[in-house]
């Protein structure tokens, strides 16, 4: 009965959702779908939590999220609502998926090479570098898709309420297979298989994407290769704002009410432990049969639970380990930029002491770093004024608050600005835009205190929980307290993690908790009507 539903919403019943970013927004709509009357409570005067928007002098800029990866996933979330990816968002493929730059010997231009995704074209590149390494890629994305189709179908969309997924035949019978992928780290996977350094830290990157380095996490997720090689990188036209406000629009349609610039203070709850409602930070009470916290999960058991009620105290944070922090720079521009495409990654040669200065022991901001540039308006005639460009830079940096604020204009905490200076200076070099601080006529920049103050980031982390193998699939916090019940999760901290698809997963998963759905796999998809 792994598909019964346990948990039809009753007439009348509530749902408080805490939190209006992407996870937030997804959740409610599922649930208002379901049949619940949901309201979404979101602390900060606009949705999208960190994929937020921030304008200035006729820009626009995306304030996280920037690659749009795992179209299926979203496509897979629209059909649940019964629509389309296609239907409410336009999406336009990157040719080149993006360029990476090498750190130049001197004072020159770095060497670089575009990446085009498709096989063919990635195995073309990584043979004119290497030879024989266009067949080794080949062998790599084969066992990267079936990496992916294995965690999509066994792992990602699974609430490990019970351990009946994991008791799969299939997954059984892979254990040989499996082991190796989690007890070796993603460097040392590539490694052996490859020697040109650019090609590795290629391979390697996708970690970040994950919160952590590739010298920490499994090299399960060489999966993530298959992503941008062999299927595609797409942008959704107008920003990731739009991925926000479409969700937001499909979530009012279903009846949602969303309160924004409304922080809460407690989850309530009754005699029995059950979670009633939520106060507010103005003292005001809203009752509700569950509620779905998808802030902070270190915020939400240590700020809005008592200590008796929390299934994931301040001794548990201690052996934890938060994504790296980022310093974030907004970049206004003054006429074109041609050397960037709309991704770019600037990688140096001191790759592991890079790792080593933003998750070690000893911490500190690298300089040179290893940064990614987005320049949206390469893509996108709406994010800048004519003849201007839109650059977001990130730079990974420790997760550490007292590194500092950010601030417009250079007005930040003196160390970050320096650091953006740095950055600035580097991307310049580098790409050979070499009076490209000369033309900055908007900046503003964002760091790890910024993310611990506006949106209670544990040690003022960017992204969420790190994927280490400690803090994967069933190892990872679930989306149910295990002391408050009716109180749920979902987010980039809980099951499955980090990234704008996994948080539509985890507002998935609570879907299935309330409907006593064990199986490993997503929701079945409504059935469309003929033509």
């Amino acid at each position: 009965m792994s598909r019964a539903r346990a948990h039809e919403a009753a007439p009348g019943s509530r749902a408080v959702v805490i939190g209006g970013g992407i996870a937030g927004l997804s959740t409610a709509a599922l649930l208002a779908h379901e049949g619940y009357a949901v309201t979404v409570i979101e602390a900060r005067d606009e949705t999208g939590g960190r994929a937020g928007s921030w304008e200035r002098d006729g820009f626009r800029f995306d304030t996280g999220p920037s690659w749009y990866l795992m179209p299926e996933v979203f496509d897979h979330f629209f059909a649940l609502l019964g629509t389309s990816a296609a239907a409410e968002l336009d999406l336009a493929p990157l040719v080149p998926a993006y360029r990476v730059y090498a750190e130049p010997e001197g004072d020159g231009v770095g060497e670089h090479i575009d990446v085009v995704s498709g096989r063919a074209e990635a195995t073309a590149l990584f043979e004119s570098r290497e030879p024989g390494a266009g067949a080794r890629l080949d062998e790599y994305l084969d066992s990267a898709a079936d990496a992916y189709d294995l965690a999509v179908s066994k792992f990602l969309y699974d609430t490990y309420a019970t351990s009946e997924g994991l008791r799969d035949p299939d997954i059984l019978k892979r254990v040989p297979t499996l082991a190796p992928l989690l007890t070796r780290s993603l460097n040392r996977f590539v490694e052996r298989r490859f020697d040109d350094p650019m090609l590795r830290q290629v391979l390697g990157y996708p970690a970040v994407f994950l919160g952590s380095s590739p010298y920490d996490v499994p090299s399960l997720y060489h999966l993530m290769s298959h992503l941008d090689l062999d299927d595609a990188v797409l942008y959704p036209r107008g920003g990731f704002t739009e991925i926000i406000a479409a969700i937001e629009r499909l979530a009012r349609e279903r009846g949602v009410e969303v309160r924004t610039g409304t922080p809460v203070a407690q989850i309530l709850t009754a005699d029995d432990g059950s979670a009633t409602g939520v106060r507010l930070a103005d003292t005001t009470e809203i009752p509700a049969d569950i509620v779905v916290s998808t802030a902070d999960l270190h915020h939400t058991e240590t700020v809005l639970l008592p200590p008796d009620r929390q299934s994931y105290p301040e001794r548990w944070w201690r052996k934890r380990t938060p994504s790296f922090g980022a310093l974030l720079i907004l970049l206004g521009v003054e006429g074109e930029i041609s050397e960037l495409p709309h991704h770019t990654l600037l990688f140096t040669r001191g790759w592991r002491e890079n790792f080593d200065a933003i998750s070690g022991r000893d911490t500190h901001i690298p300089d040179p770093a290893s940064l990614y540039v987005c320049r949206p308006s390469a893509t996108d005639d709406t994010v800048a004024p004519e003849g201007s460009e839109n650059l977001f830079v990130l730079v990974p940096i420790p997760a550490d608050p007292e590194l500092g604020h950010g601030g417009v204009d250079g007005r930040g905490d003196p160390a970050i600005e320096a650091a953006a200076d740095r950055a600035i200076a580097q991307i310049a070099q580098w790409t050979g835009v070499t009076d490209l601080a000369s033309r900055v006529t908007v900046r503003r920049t964002i760091a790890p205190a910024d993310f611990a103050r506006d949106l209670g980031a544990w040690r003022g982390n960017s992204l969420g929980l790190a994927h280490t193998l400690g803090q994967s699939a069933l190892f990872r916090p679930g989306n149910a307290s295990k002391k408050v019940p009716g109180l749920y999760y979902a987010g980039s901290s809980v099951l499955p993690g980090i990234g704008l698809p996994m948080c539509l997963i985890s507002a998935e998963l609570v879907v299935k908790r309330l409907r006593g759905d064990t199986s490993a796999g997503p929701l079945p998809e409504p059935a469309t009507p003929a033509g």
